[in-house]
C-alpha cells in the first residue's frame, strides 16, 4: 500500500459517519467534544496496538455528536473485532486475557 491516497492507512475504517454527521448547527463548538474524544481514542488505539491489533484492522475513531459531546467509535474488520472480543471475554473470565 502506498501513501498516495489519504485514506490508505485506515483502509476505510475512518468512514464511520452517519446522517447526523452532515447536520451542523451554527455556534456549536463541535471541536471541544472532538478533542476530548480524540484523547480517549488515541489512548484506546495505543492499547489496541499493545495487544497486537493493527490499526489497519481495528481502531478507535473520534468524532462528536449533534450536541457537541465527544464520541469514540470502534471500527474494524470482523476478524480483528472478534479477536478483541475474545481478549475482553478472557479478561472478564479472569484468565489473564490470553488470545
Amino acid at each position: 500500500m502506498s501513501g498516495s491516497d489519504e485514506n490508505w492507512l485506515g483502509g476505510g475504517l475512518n468512514d464511520v459517519t452517519g446522517v447526523e454527521a452532515v447536520l451542523w448547527v451554527r455556534d456549536v463548538d463541535y471541536m471541544a467534544g472532538w478533542r476530548v474524544a480524540r484523547e480517549s481514542a488515541d489512548r484506546l488505539n495505543r492499547a489496541l496496538l499493545g495487544v497486537g491489533l493493527a490499526q489497519s484492522e481495528v481502531r478507535a475513531v473520534a468524532s462528536s455528536d449533534e450536541e457537541s459531546r465527544g464520541v469514540v467509535r470502534l471500527a474494524g474488520v470482523p476478524d480483528a473485532v472478534g479477536r478483541l472480543a475474545q481478549l475482553l471475554e478472557a479478561l472478564a473470565d479472569g484468565d489473564g486475557g490470553a488470545l
